[in-house]
Parts: C-alpha cells; structure tokens; sequence
C-alpha cells in the first residue's frame, strides 16, 4: 500500500523523535548500540515514511517491498521506526534486550516488519541479492534496500555479493552504506581501509550516489535516482557522523556498544527535545 509522504520538515522532526526513542531504549535496556543507530536514524526513517511499499497490518503482504538491516547491532532504529509506521506499540520498545521481548539485541523475526535476522556482519548483501532474485522469479515487482555498515563492508562476503548482484543486473536492489567512519575497534581508516570506495563500488558495476546521510533532500532525491535506474545496482555511500544529534556521542568511538548511563541519557534527551 502507498503510505501518506511527509515533508522534509516533517522527516526532520520524526527523525528527532526517533533519536529520543532510541535513548530511552537503550538507556532503559542498559546495554545495546548507540553511534550507528543514531547516524543511520535520516536513512531509515526517510526510507519507511516516503519511499517503502508495505502494510503494517500485513506484514507479510507479497507485494511489499523489503528491507534488510544488515548491520544488525543497529536495530533499536529499526525497531523504533518499525514502531512508529505502526508495526507494533511504542511501548515494546522498552522492553528492547529483555527476555521473553519481541526486541532482541540483534533481529530476529520475532518483531513484526523483520524480514531476516542478523547480526553477523558482511552477510546482509547476499540476503538482499535472494530477495532481489526471488522478486524476478515471481514475476513481482517490490524493491530490496540493504544497510549497510562501513566497517562491516571490509568483509570478503560483501564483495562476493556485490560481484553476484552486478552481473544478474539487480535494478531493484539498492544497497545503502551508512558511512560514519568508525568501527568497534577505531576508525575505518585505521582498521582496514576503504578508499577509494566510490570507484570499487563502480569497478563492480555498480551506480554509485554520494551524499550527506543527514540531509532530507539528498536522501530523497537518492533514493528516487535509485527506483529509476535499470540494469544495474545501486549504492547510496551516505557519509554520516557516528552518534548524529547528541553533541557528546558524535564521532566518539567509545559509544558504538555502549548504552548512555541515565544521567548522559538525560542530557542526550534535552539535546533532542
């Protein structure tokens, strides 16, 4: 079904609200992943609100499209937004890492709107590049988006995938990378390098978008440039800052797995209202 577009303005606002909930979450759970769920939060909710194809009253409606968050440690942005387009109550989301939750610390399809689990980096592409795949042999016409982690795509996987998704020409699958440049271990850089990245991704056949991952207009206008392409994948390199909206989490590396305590909580929730 065709969900009701927000404005820029208003993508911006439920971007903030998304970045609230998923504070509280985390501080409530005590543990879980801050940085890459706040610098991925314009992405996704972008993604859900103005361009996805799908029913939250059916979950599993054929026709819909999907979505694969391949960096699975950053699902309390997912599950946030999974709530707020209506897949389950807000207040599941308090539950986040608790046993017996719908919300695990890494998805699992326990939580209505997931279509795969995850959690072990470099293998979100090739889950993509079967959906991509299994569209074409239905004979249907629903588009596959995949996010991406920088870190995550130093994997050999990815690149194996990357080589598949080219030469079966998957137009209907565009992979979005959340190019914050840190990783659990330091910076990008640092670990294992991935420059040039704009021209490996091309020299894979791939159509390569660059853009700011916080500006609403440029997500938007990558996004429709990928649902036009035909004959090959699409890779939006979205270059983010880790932690994006709280002044004391943007680009520290110490907050990829560590929940704010509930007085940085606190102070991150005033930055946000």
């Amino acid at each position: 079904m065709e969900n009701k577009k927000l404005s820029v303005k208003e993508l911006e606002s439920r971007a903030k609200e998304t970045r609230r909930l998923i504070i509280e979450m985390l501080a409530r759970a005590g543990s879980g992943h801050p940085g890459g769920s706040l610098s991925a939060t314009d992405l996704v909710v972008a993604l859900y609100a103005n361009v996805l194809r799908f029913d939250p009253a059916n979950p599993q409606w054929p026709d819909r499209d999907r979505f694969h968050m391949s960096k699975g440690h950053c699902c309390p942005l997912w599950y946030a937004v999974l709530a707020q387009s209506g897949y389950f109550p807000k207040e599941e989301l308090m539950g986040l890492r608790r046993i017996g939750s719908i919300l695990q610390g890494h998805p699992a399809r326990t939580a209505p709107g997931v279509e795969s689990a995850s959690g072990s980096l470099g293998q979100g592409l090739s889950v993509g590049l079967g959906m991509s795949l299994a569209a074409r042999l239905d004979k249907k016409d629903y588009r596959v988006y995949v996010l991406l982690g920088d870190g995550e795509v130093q994997e050999g996987n990815i690149w194996e995938a990357a080589m598949a998704c080219s030469h079966f020409s998957c137009d209907n699958l565009c992979a979005i990378l959340d190019f914050n440049g840190c990783q659990i271990d330091g910076r990008c850089e640092d670990i294992m390098g991935l420059e040039p990245l704009s021209a490996k991704w091309r020299s894979f056949g791939w159509h390569v978008i660059e853009i700011d991952g916080h500006d609403m207009g440029q997500i938007l206008s990558a996004y429709e440039q990928a649902k036009d392409l035909k004959s090959k994948p699409t890779i939006i390199i979205a270059h983010t800052v880790k932690g994006k909206g709280v002044s004391f989490m943007e680009g520290v590396i110490g907050f990829h797995g560590r929940a704010p305590t509930p007085e940085e909580a606190q102070r991150a929730l005033k930055e946000l209202s």
